[in-house]
């Protein structure tokens, strides 16, 4: 998938999940650590949005993706960015959307 592809699709996310009662507040937050693909808040909790596409589900699928080494590095970019905000109290929680075949699937409290 081309890096303009990934960014429509987070943005096609984004919208969503502001239709589902969610606000953004960030997105592609990059840092040493690795990058967020969206942040957002839902009520007083931030979301850190993991978004997966794949045109198939071959390779395990969309939520395959998000291993336990890719959660690692969301977790410590997620703790910078907190860290930075001067938000390292606030209580957040981490979500993968994964967008399969057209189908949109949203993990809340991932891991």
């Amino acid at each position: 998938m081309s890096r303009s592809k990934g960014q429509i699709v987070e943005q096609q996310i984004q919208g969503w999940l502001a239709e589902q009662g969610l606000t953004p507040l960030a997105s592609n937050v990059h840092c040493r650590f690795g990058e967020l693909d969206l942040v957002m808040t839902q009520g007083n909790e931030l979301v850190f949005v993991e978004v997966k596409y794949r045109q198939t589900p071959g390779y395990g699928g969309a939520l395959a993706a998000v291993t336990p080494n890719k959660q690692q590095k969301l977790r410590r970019a997620a703790a910078f960015y907190l860290q930075q905000q001067g938000w390292s109290d606030r209580p957040c929680r981490f979500d993968v959307v994964t967008v399969e075949n057209g189908h949109i699937d949203w993990i809340q409290n991932a891991f």
